[in-house]
């Protein structure tokens, strides 16, 4: 079961006509109410921002282990190789 998150902070922001329309008209096929809309579109965006964002730092021998290693050939993959050869469900 989702765990119910308290909402207690406060946004706010100003839009045009036009944005307020088109954020209505999204919400509405979606069922949800204008403030969900925006906030779940909003948290998706800036988690993939975030994600695409993500670093690490290594030593200079665990670097070079890590660099070794991707210059590897990769391993036989039977799964890997039927799921790459095969058309997605869009071209079937």
């Amino acid at each position: 079961m989702a765990q119910t998150q308290t909402r207690d902070e406060i946004i706010n922001l100003r839009a045009s006509k036009r944005q307020k329309r088109l954020i209505d008209q999204a919400a509405e096929l979606l069922n949800t109410s204008r403030s969900e809309f925006m906030l779940d579109v909003a948290c998706r965006e800036a988690e993939a921002l975030l994600l695409e964002q993500t670093r690490f730092a290594l030593s200079e021998e665990k670097f070079k282990r890590f660099m070794a290693t991707l210059d590897q050939p990769p391993r036989d993959n039977a799964k890997l190789r039927k799921l790459l050869q095969s058309k997605p469900p869009w071209e079937k």
